[in-house]
């Protein structure tokens, strides 16, 4: 499979999966507002984003998005690892790994601390992979969001 950084050229495959993402955490179908969301951090250079493709029939199999942020304590960027996502037929055929290895090279390239992810508690093999992947679950920090 092809992994590489995505452009606005990728959008509208992009758009389904993300859209398809946001259904795996319950939330409303919104394929334009999908498209809308992405196409703005496009845009602005707000994330970065790398697809996984299938050689053959250049169909988009996953994604993962980044956004850029920084630690004020180390002085050092870092990268916070928001969405992956893979479409189900295609799970446990490398192209998570392959992703999550995408963002990692991206990442030391662009001299950054490390990345910073999160998952739902209950997604147990999204959790087992990570940890294989070498994240470690933070046990120094509680984490909190103020809902506005």
């Amino acid at each position: 499979m092809n992994v590489y950084q995505a452009s606005i050229h990728d959008l509208e495959d992009i758009a389904v999966l993300f859209n398809e993402y946001r259904i795996f955490y319950m939330q409303e179908s919104d394929l334009e507002g999908a498209r809308h969301f992405l196409s703005e951090r496009f845009a602005l250079s707000q994330s970065v984003i790398f697809v996984a493709r299938d050689p053959k029939t250049s169909q988009a199999l996953g994604f993962t998005q980044l956004y850029p942020s920084f630690s004020s304590v180390s002085m050092q960027r870092l990268f916070i690892l928001n969405d992956l996502f893979v479409v189900k037929e295609f799970r446990k055929q490398g192209a998570a790994q392959r992703l999550l290895e995408a963002a990692r090279s991206y990442a030391s390239v662009n001299k950054a601390k490390g990345l910073e992810l999160s998952t739902a508690k209950d997604n147990i093999s999204a959790k087992c992979l990570y940890e294989q992947f070498g994240y470690k679950k933070d046990m120094e920090f509680d984490h909190y969001f103020l809902r506005l």
